[in-house]
């Protein structure tokens, strides 16, 4: 497969509370700034991978209390897969996805904490298996996934599904769930190449969807740095997120 040479250096974190009531504003949010921290743990996540010398933001954004509003459960199947390679043979430009969870009442990285990602194919469709997963944040605050960019539906902006619980059970209370954004610019680029550009979804831009627009309100700013990262295109593309969670 002929990968993009891009990086999605997603340099943002989400600082969620778990003590939000359905439906309503957090409470009892303890404002903590984990800015140095934050700093730390991202630069390095980046340097084992080499991308450490590369500039991807000047400042990081939402580093200190901004609460990550919650998105919809749309297309949601309970119980997936715990694995890291979420792809089932999946065609689409490769996905690495670094996931980064921080308890914000520490400001540290949070270990045994179950992450699940799901997302449509290349064609905007989702499965009932391909393109989701669960795995467990190590002992370093990171589950990674092995996935593919997405393609766009007609239901949203483009975008992955992300849910974070408590704890390293499935079954365990969930303390977040969002939606990683990605440019329209990037989406159309990545939409020109095959298998993209067989999506007959109608497409929906960021300005035009109400998730996305919620998803920027408070101060949060949810859409995807990329960066460049060789001049060929041999490894796929890359994407850092870091959650912050109240546990």
């Amino acid at each position: 497969m002929h990968f993009s040479t891009i990086a999605l250096a997603l340099g943002f974190t989400s600082l969620v509370d778990h003590s939000r009531a359905h439906g309503g504003r957090p409470t009892g949010f303890g404002c903590r700034d984990c800015s140095s921290e934050i700093s730390a743990f991202n630069l390095a996540r980046r340097e084992k991978r080499g991308h450490a010398k590369r500039t991807y933001y000047s400042g990081l954004l939402n580093v200190t209390c901004i609460l990550s509003p919650e998105a919809p459960r749309d297309n949601y199947v309970a119980n997936p897969l715990v694995r890291q390679d979420v792809t089932d043979g999946q065609a689409g430009i490769a996905l690495t996805l670094d996931v980064g969870i921080l308890d914000v009442t520490t400001c540290k990285p949070l270990p045994n904490a179950m992450v699940e990602i799901w997302s449509p194919n290349a064609q905007g469709n989702y499965g009932s298996s391909f393109l989701r997963g669960a795995f467990t944040s190590s002992s370093n605050g990171i589950a990674e996934f092995q996935t593919v960019f997405p393609g766009f539906t007609s239901s949203g902006a483009n975008h992955i599904n992300l849910m974070v619980h408590t704890s390293s059970a499935l079954t365990s209370t969930v303390s977040h769930v969002g939606q990683v954004f990605f440019t329209d610019k990037w989406t159309t680029i990545i939409g020109m190449s095959s298998p993209y550009n067989t999506n007959t979804h109608a497409r929906v831009t960021n300005l035009d969807d109400p998730v996305y627009a919620s998803a920027n309100s408070a101060g949060f700013y949810p859409v995807v740095d990329v960066e460049s990262i060789h001049d060929d295109w041999p490894e796929g593309i890359i994407g850092y997120i870091t959650v912050g969670v109240k546990p």
